[in-house]
């Protein structure tokens, strides 16, 4: 497996990936992946986006994506971002998403990120796990903050933990 910085290429393989986290109900309130590569890449911090290639498939398959987002325009905030990490189904447990954790760690560090936060549905204990080995910290709970509207949960109220993750390279000054 290598990780690489996600291109305009990888894009199907992303959305594929996406719409298969979105079908799960666990992943995001999102109904659908953005309609291009470009609306999809609008507000995120591409530097640190990243994918992972299966070396052994033809054209290196992508095995799952990494991509951080701005959480304000505000300047206070410029090194806080929001974590999403999405591995295909056919991929899981075989520690795809802990390398690409790993990977958009390093890049957020490299590119002066200090907080890493994510939004993660209590029962997406896959997610929890993944985020607890990386260092990442339960600071909340936020009650009914959605309801979903697609999916096997469509019409139900969820929570989500709010996570954090303090960078131990950047903003230590």
């Amino acid at each position: 497996m290598n990780i690489a910085t996600m291109a305009a290429t990888d894009w199907s393989a992303v959305a594929a990936i996406y719409a298969e986290g979105i079908a799960t109900g666990h992943a995001t309130f999102a109904v659908a992946p953005p309609g291009s590569f470009e609306d999809f890449a609008d507000g995120k911090l591409m530097a640190c986006a990243v994918v992972a290639r299966d070396e052994g498939m033809e054209g290196g398959g992508v095995l799952g994506w990494a991509a951080l987002t701005k959480v304000s325009d505000r300047c206070v905030y410029a090194g806080v971002a929001e974590v999403s990490v999405y591995v295909a189904e056919a991929a899981r447990g075989r520690g795809v998403g802990a390398a690409l954790m790993s990977g958009l760690i390093a890049r957020a560090d490299a590119t002066g990120v200090w907080t890493l936060q994510a939004g993660i549905f209590p029962e997406n204990t896959a997610s929890l796990a993944l985020h607890a080995r990386h260092g990442f910290r339960v600071v909340g709970r936020r009650d009914r903050i959605g309801k979903m509207t697609h999916g096997p949960l469509a019409g139900r109220w969820r929570d989500t933990l709010l996570l954090e993750r303090r960078s131990e390279v950047t903003g230590q000054e």
